[in-house]
């Protein structure tokens, strides 16, 4: 049985993995290359704008599915670091890095307590612990 711990950290997971997804698709259907120039012209080298959207579009993808959650929620918070030092601390709180804070604290509470229900990393990593234990006995 899944407890209520379980359950809310499957929800923050799953929407987390949502709204980083979402970005991700939007930096590549918006134009990679105008976001790699964006990011050259307040001094990010280019190549960083396509790193970050595939991170969040792979990395999202892969918190919904429940896969390498606290390696992808490690990534997409420091992500949510340089968000809020390069651009969003100039721009203030409100309208600036209260939703980064918001989205760096969730990725966080993942990175920390991982994501067990409806995860295909309990589904992977159960079968070969069962196999291992089989094999030693």
């Amino acid at each position: 049985m899944i407890n209520k711990f379980e359950i809310s950290t499957l929800i923050l997971r799953v929407v987390l993995g949502v709204i980083f997804f979402a970005h991700g698709l939007n930096k590549f259907q918006g134009g990679i290359e105008n976001i790699a120039g964006w990011f050259e012209s307040i001094g990010i080298p280019g190549f960083l704008a396509y790193a970050v959207a595939l991170v969040e579009l792979v990395g999202g993808i892969a918190l919904i599915v429940g896969l390498f959650s606290r390696v992808v929620s490690i990534l997409l918070a420091l992500i949510m670091v340089g968000a809020i030092i390069t651009v969003q601390l100039a721009v203030g709180f409100f309208g600036g890095y209260v939703l980064d804070l918001a989205l760096m604290a969730m990725a966080v509470v993942i990175a920390i307590n991982g994501s067990k229900a409806f995860a295909l990393d309990s589904v992977i990593f159960n079968k070969k612990e069962k196999n291992e234990t089989t094999t030693l006995n």
